[in-house]
């Protein structure tokens, strides 16, 4: 068996592997889709559990992916999700077992956090805009704010730490929760990462004037907490971590800024990802897919998967061109790339 890397002709080496696993979702979170949702898939165009427990096998044990994160839409969705879940945990690659993510809103987490620590999970990133709940309820278009909470309860019990928890920032929107954001999960130990708002909802409605920027962000939390950057190496990570100092109503921790517009890390990137209907994308932003289903369901061997995905790694763009003139918006949102 052939060993290969998934290399770009910067150098880049893929590790990191975002599997989506539906394009459905049960929110509808004003920055990613319309309030009435998207066209969905059909499930015979979605990947079953087999194709997709194959396609995660070609990656450890054949491309060097050493970390595999399950996306949405919300993958929660998805039937049967412990079962993948075990399957990708039986996996073993040359560095050993993959680390097991999930990314999540939270909905229904409590119900089935059991089922995914038994089958192998590691670790859930839980995205949460607000504590608010009529806010979290306008953001969001569905009054679910207690249920998320709950969820977050669920994953302490079970020990699947550091829980992270993402959080999109937008003008005139959340800003006043990103004090409060900070100090929920400064007192509790939880891994708060602020995400720059994204070009990746429905067309014509990203506007850079709405964004609120990394430093801007930064500047209100400045406002409340003592921070000093840290000295340690950031590697491919996409957040720029910072160290709060201790206080009376918080014991100290790290927040992450994860600036995708103002301060891209393109440079460092190491992740690939399966769409729900198996296709390569090399880049959120990539006008470009690579069609593996069509390799899966046409009788094709490892091998032909192999040879697909690295061809579409060497030709994975430098950087995602947000910032140049002539960027064009991927026709996916990010409901149905996954992120």
């Amino acid at each position: 068996m052939q060993f290969s890397q998934l290399v770009d002709t910067f150098g880049r080496v893929a590790r990191d592997l975002r599997v989506s696993l539906t394009d459905r979702c049960n929110l509808r979170c004003t920055y990613c889709m319309p309030a009435e949702g998207l066209a969905w898939l059909p499930t015979d165009e979605t990947l079953t559990d087999d194709e997709v427990i194959r396609v995660m096998r070609v990656a450890v044990e054949r491309l060097g992916i050493t970390r595999i994160r399950f996306t949405g839409g919300e993958p929660l969705l998805r039937p049967h999700l412990d079962r993948i879940v075990a399957g990708a945990a039986a996996l073993r690659g040359a560095e050993g077992r993959p680390e097991l993510a999930l990314t999540t809103n939270g909905l229904g987490l409590d119900k089935k956090i059991d089922a995914l620590a038994a089958a192998g999970l590691d670790r859930v990133n839980l995205s949460l805009d607000s504590l608010d709940p009529q806010r979290y309820a306008r953001l969001t278009r569905r009054d679910r704010f207690h249920d998320v909470l709950t969820s977050i309860d669920a994953v302490e019990r079970v020990g699947l730490t550091p829980l992270k928890i993402n959080a999109v920032i937008m003008r005139g929107v959340n800003e006043d929760d990103i004090v409060p954001l900070a100090q929920f999960c400064l007192e509790r130990g939880y891994q708060l990462r602020f995400i720059e708002q994204m070009p990746l909802g429905p067309k014509g409605e990203w506007e850079r004037g709405d964004m609120v920027t990394a430093a801007e962000i930064l500047a209100a939390l400045e406002t409340r907490f003592r921070l000093h950057p840290l000295d340690e190496p950031r590697g491919s990570a996409p957040a720029e971590l910072w160290g709060v100092a201790p206080d009376q109503r918080q014991p100290g921790g790290r927040l992450g800024v994860i600036a995708s517009v103002t301060n891209p890390f393109c440079g460092a990137c190491d992740r690939t990802r399966i769409t729900s209907d198996g296709q390569v994308r090399t880049c959120l932003f990539s006008q470009r897919e690579t069609d593996l289903r069509s390799i899966l369901r046409g009788g094709g061997t490892d091998d032909d998967l192999v040879e697909a995905w690295t061809g579409a790694h060497r030709g994975k763009a430098k950087a995602h061109g947000i910032n140049e003139a002539g960027f064009v918006q991927p026709e996916r949102t990010m409901s149905a790339i996954g992120g």
